[in-house]
């Protein structure tokens, strides 16, 4: 045993303390770290393989006790392996008690490290079990949709602690790709980026919601017969909207309630947020005050991308 420690100290990595020392006169430098996580079926090997393709060196079905061993031989590789992407899956469901402790050793070590959880509605995913004809991991003798609960149950927990939701519920895999890409391509990490999505509650709520605004309250342009073609994205629909009494002061107010939790968020160390924004339809209220809000973020610095989700639905 003593050793492998000496092994680690000449390498950089002090494995009985979790801190970085000198080695060869610089420090060790800790990569940085994705857990990828989430439902069979709803995208975690395309997520992977999208990192990969990123430069990240992914490594598939890690036992979770594994994971703070794995970014010290990251720390080890003189820079080599300066970005770490772990896919911990149902398969390895036994070892699921083991990841608390190996976050808070991460954390106690200052890893960079965030989590990324794949979602989608039961609907979509027994679609898909049912296309490749393949039984679902925790279907045992029952059906695809009683694995696809015992499966939620599991993971509930971990979907809670995770630092970036994806809905792919109606994503085909290029657009998830494009979601990967537009949170991991940069060069520089921006300090929180938001998305900010209109919905049709008559669709549902977007279940990867971190905040959701209800513009209900305000009088449906659809029953405006010049205006009910058209979307919230044309002037006078817009113009419609925010003439309205308490959309502006709406806009106004949310706006500074959101520097206010964007405050909150970078200081806990979270970089994404989801902001839903719904009417009756996701096709007026829903997509002007999106597109408003939108820009006020923009204006205070903060990444952000606007989604329509039920937009043409109709």
């Amino acid at each position: 045993m003593t050793e492998h420690h000496e092994e680690d100290r000449e390498a950089g990595v002090d494995v009985s303390t979790g801190t970085t020392i000198e080695a060869g006169g610089a420090d060790a430098a800790i990569p940085e770290l994705v857990i990828i996580s989430g439902m069979s079926g709803a995208g975690r090997s395309t997520a992977a393989k999208c990192l990969e393709d990123l430069g990240w060196f992914v490594v598939d079905n890690l036992p979770p006790a594994l994971i703070p061993t794995m970014v010290e031989l990251g720390a080890r590789s003189q820079g080599n392996v300066a970005r770490i992407a772990v896919v911990v899956d149902v398969r390895g469901r036994r070892f699921f008690d083991n990841l608390r402790e190996s976050l808070a050793d991460l954390d106690a070590k200052e890893v960079t490290r965030r989590i990324v959880f794949l979602e989608s509605s039961d609907d979509a995913l027994v679609r898909r079990f049912e296309s490749v004809r393949r039984p679902h991991p925790l279907q045992g003798d029952g059906r695809i949709v009683d694995g696809i609960a015992a499966e939620r149950d599991l993971l509930r927990e971990l979907r809670g602690d995770a630092d970036l939701v994806i809905d792919t519920s109606s994503l085909n895999v290029h657009e998830l790709r494009a979601k990967m890409d537009a949170q991991f391509a940069g060069d520089e990490e921006p300090e929180l980026r938001a998305t900010v999505m209109s919905f049709g509650y008559k669709y549902g709520l977007p279940v990867d919601a971190d905040l959701v605004v209800d513009c209900r309250f305000l009088p449906n342009p659809h029953w405006v017969p010049e205006l009910r073609p058209f979307t919230g994205l044309n002037e006078e629909v817009s113009g419609y909207v925010f003439n309205q009494p308490g959309a502006k002061e709406f806009l106004d107010q949310y706006s500074e309630l959101l520097q206010l939790i964007a405050t909150g968020y970078r200081r806990e160390g979270k970089r994404y947020v989801t902001i839903a924004v719904g009417c009756t339809g996701g096709k007026h209220r829903s997509v002007a005050m999106s597109e408003k809000l939108a820009a006020r973020l923009a204006s205070e610095g903060i990444e952000t991308v606007v989604v329509h989700r039920d937009m043409g639905r109709e």
